[in-house]
């Protein structure tokens, strides 16, 4: 397999949000609540919401950084690639990583919106959103429509609110949106409760896909207050484990059989193991737990039909890919976060996927992702100008080595800390306020 001859689209980037975005979005009689990026004492910058702290940018703009320049607590524009929050500098750096098309999460409203959902009014809370996502998809994916697929984030504190924001995004052509891990986890309605059948309806009937991105539920993986940095983030992927069993031991499949969600950032290693134990379970259990499964499926058909999955670079999967259904098996880049292989990605995945048939390949590189969110990059561009070589010939330019930002202290591990302590309080039910 030749790496400049590969198509890349990736199923998670994300964006780290312009302070301007919302300038031109939100009614000149919500302006004074738009969220606002200010500067502390520190000369830290940072998102502000009704009170609220975004997310900060930390980790989620490392690409282009050797590793000691990665830093966890929030620091400033200045202090990243361009390409992390302006669209144009963003096509630049994914052409000279060989990349044709990312579908973009948030950052500072959390990965499933959670921010902009917990405002103390629900309608300027729907204003926000809907600011976002118009910001979203006519401004940083309209400026390059072969080059973004549209990512809408939702007002997930109202189910039927959400399904006509999934419907107004779908005639925008945004066939994808964020959903958390874990809603219950926000305060809102388990994904058991029934409570979310307006928006899984709405989601069926437009063929959109709801993406559950590790870290939507605003908890982390967390064991003690007190464990070393390298432990949580060892641990993330254990909340898409938590994701999945919800998901396979859900009744909705019955009323809903073709809506389909992806587990987002958690890698697939771990996935067959987790299915065989289902399996098991339903074997020896079901005599008790009576739980039952539409058309003769079993955990496994659950998984296979209705849940996607997507890597970066994870040997593991790709040596299990037998236990999958490839034609839900996506790529992901994770432009700008720090687990990203940017810029080497079409370097990588020949090495990992080379042994693969061609088929396979191109369904899991690219044409997986093509169907799944209704997105045609070859309308706008040849597909000859769309492989790692041909759009590395597009940007000589680009120097990918990221030469701002700080050697990582002390602060980087503290902070680390201080979240862990709030996965630790979330947990417990006692979460400080502003950290949910």
């Amino acid at each position: 397999m030749n790496a400049d001859d590969l198509i890349l689209i990736s199923v998670d980037d994300h964006i780290c949000e312009p302070a301007n975005m919302f300038d031109r979005h939100v009614p000149a009689a919500h302006r004074d609540k738009a969220p606002v990026v200010r500067e502390d004492e520190n000369g830290r910058q940072q998102w502000w919401y009704e009170g609220r702290p975004g997310r900060n940018l930390g980790l989620n703009a490392a690409a282009g950084k050797p590793r000691e320049y990665f830093n966890t607590d929030a620091h400033r524009y200045d202090e990243m690639r361009r390409g992390c929050w302006d669209p144009d500098e963003r096509v630049r750096d994914m052409s000279a990583g060989g990349v044709l098309a990312g579908l973009n999460f948030p950052n500072f409203t959390g990965f499933a919106g959670q921010v902009l959902n917990q405002g103390p009014d629900p309608d300027v809370n729907e204003v926000m959103i809907r600011a976002y996502n118009d910001w979203h998809v006519d401004e940083w994916c309209g400026s390059h429509p072969d080059r973004f697929i549209p990512c809408g984030i939702l007002p997930l504190f109202d189910p039927e609110r959400a399904a006509k924001e999934v419907r107004r995004l779908a005639t925008k052509g945004c066939h994808a949106v964020t959903f958390s891990e874990n809603p219950e986890a926000l305060d809102m309605p388990s994904i058991h409760s029934g409570a979310w059948d307006p928006l899984f309806a709405a989601c069926c009937d437009v063929g959109t896909v709801l993406c559950c991105h590790i870290g939507s539920s605003s908890k982390s993986s967390a064991t003690t207050s007190d464990a070393p940095p390298s432990v949580p983030m060892s641990l993330s992927s254990s909340m898409a484990i938590y994701t999945l069993g919800d998901l396979i031991w859900n009744d909705i499949w019955w009323r809903f059989p073709t809506l389909r969600f992806a587990l987002t950032e958690g890698d697939i290693g771990w996935i067959p193991y987790f299915l065989w134990r289902a399996e098991h379970v339903q074997e020896r259990h079901s005599g008790w737990t009576q739980h039952a499964f539409p058309d003769g499926m079993g955990p496994t058909q659950v998984f296979l039909k209705h849940v996607l999955c997507c890597f970066i670079s994870d040997p593991i999967g790709v040596e299990l890919l037998h236990h999958f259904n490839v034609d839900n098996v996506c790529w992901e880049c994770d432009f700008p976060h720090s687990d990203t292989n940017w810029p080497n990605s079409p370097e990588a995945l020949a090495a990992l996927l080379g042994h693969l048939p061609k088929a396979d390949v191109d369904r899991i590189t690219h044409g997986n992702a093509i169907r799944h969110y209704q997105f045609d990059p070859f309308k706008h561009r040849p597909k000859e100008r769309c492989t790692a070589a041909a759009l590395r010939a597009e940007a000589p330019d680009v120097d990918t080595t990221t030469r701002v930002g700080r050697k990582a202290d002390e602060r980087d591990i503290e902070h680390m800390r201080e979240l862990a302590r709030r996965g630790a309080a979330a947990a417990a039910g006692a979460a400080p306020p502003g950290t949910r």
